[in-house]
């Protein structure tokens, strides 16, 4: 979400200046490939660009497109199939083995969208950016876009006759949270990218160690906030990379943070009392994840003060609590045990084991739930 950030930020910026500059973003995908639909490369006509569409293969490709479509101000749509062993597919280097449409704009198009969807982001609210791809002599020109909100709200319009399906399309995006390419008439395709919220991570424990978790979950773009009971500990020069900090007595961790099915826990303070205040505190609500720090039988003697207590959790409530939290890296210090635990809550929310991809027998990156359930229902 960060790359996106700055891609938005680039878009206004280069806009303020008068800057000439195209917008290329991935619009479909299938088979392996590096980057995923949504992914944004901006490419100035003086300056560096911003953001990233493959491992650097593709880029020199769109460079070429995104001059000619500055100089004539036509957008085009680009399409790379990289399934065949040809020598073109060679020409680019690339290891992967799929097929992209990338949507290449001048950037004034996504200008008068840009700062919704930056807002959007900022403020932490889903929505669905519709842009037209392909279309017909009497079709919405190229590069027309839509911002659809949840519950069918919608700003702008790609044509009375289009617009209610365009609606009913994004809303069902939405609920997919998965983005996808779909054909509205004959001749007229438009690429629906959702647009999510930010995951929020509950950094509990503001000591030492919790530097650098907070700092590699944030630059992933991440919501991170830092809670603990001890005024001293929260301080920005700490945690540059933390959205808000929240004093908070441990037992009343969840009722001021008000988590929800997007708040990711990691309990690291150390101190068995006020872990175990944390652990009871976030026990029964919505969040996804609870990450202990310490060995099992830590977290085993924690629940078993709990219920000395008289509180008895449900079987449920223990499906999210992960004790030791991380993925088994072998890791050792601050740094390493922080990178075991970013890669298990990306692995938590991704719905994945975190092992060797190499033992994955199935496609590294999954494909949108809409188009799986359409491919069973075909099979």
């Amino acid at each position: 979400m960060s790359e996106l950030q700055d891609v938005l930020r680039g878009i206004e910026e280069g806009q303020a200046r008068g800057d000439r500059m195209a917008l290329a973003t991935i619009v479909g995908v299938k088979g392996s490939t590096y980057r995923r639909e949504g992914a944004r490369l901006l490419v100035p006509a003086e300056g560096r660009p911003v953001g990233t569409i493959s491992g650097g293969c593709l880029e020199g490709d769109v460079r070429v497109s995104a001059v000619e479509v500055m100089d004539d101000g036509i957008p085009r749509l680009l399409h790379f199939d990289l399934t065949a062993e040809d020598e073109a597919v060679w020409g680019w280097g690339l290891g992967c083995n799929g097929v992209i449409d990338v949507f290449v704009e001048p950037a004034e198009g996504a200008f008068a969208t840009a700062g919704a969807i930056r807002r959007a982001v900022e403020e932490h609210r889903f929505l669905c950016a519709v842009t037209v791809v392909e279309t017909t002599p009497d079709g919405p020109m190229l590069g027309t876009r839509m911002l659809v909100h949840p519950g069918g709200t919608a700003e702008g319009s790609l044509g009375a006759d289009l617009d209610a399906k365009v609606v009913a399309e994004a809303t069902a995006a939405l609920d997919d949270e998965g983005s996808r390419t779909a054909e509205l008439t004959d001749g007229v395709r438009a690429f629906f990218e959702v647009l999510a919220p930010p995951p929020r991570l509950l950094v509990c424990g503001a000591g030492h160690d919790s530097i650098p978790l907070v700092k590699f979950a944030a630059g992933l773009g991440w919501q991170v906030e830092v809670l603990d009971d001890r005024d001293g500990f929260l301080k920005p020069h700490r945690f540059p990379g933390a959205s808000r900090f929240v004093k908070t007595e441990p037992i009343d961790a969840a009722a001021s943070a008000e988590p929800d099915g997007r708040t990711y826990v990691v309990v690291m303070t150390h101190n068995f009392l006020r872990d175990k205040d944390y652990l009871r505190s976030f026990l029964g609500s919505p969040v996804a994840y609870i990450g202990m720090l310490g060995p099992n039988a830590r977290l085993e003697k924690l629940l078993e003060q709990l219920r000395r207590e008289g509180y008895e959790p449900r079987e449920e409530d223990l499906r999210v609590v992960h004790g030791p939290a991380g993925l088994d890296l072998g890791g050792d210090g601050p740094e390493e045990v922080a990178w075991a635990i970013v890669g298990e809550l990306l692995a938590v929310r991704n719905g994945r084991r975190g092992g060797f991809l190499k033992d994955r027998s199935g496609p590294i990156h999954e494909r949108p739930r809409a188009e799986r359930a359409t491919t069973a229902s075909s099979s």
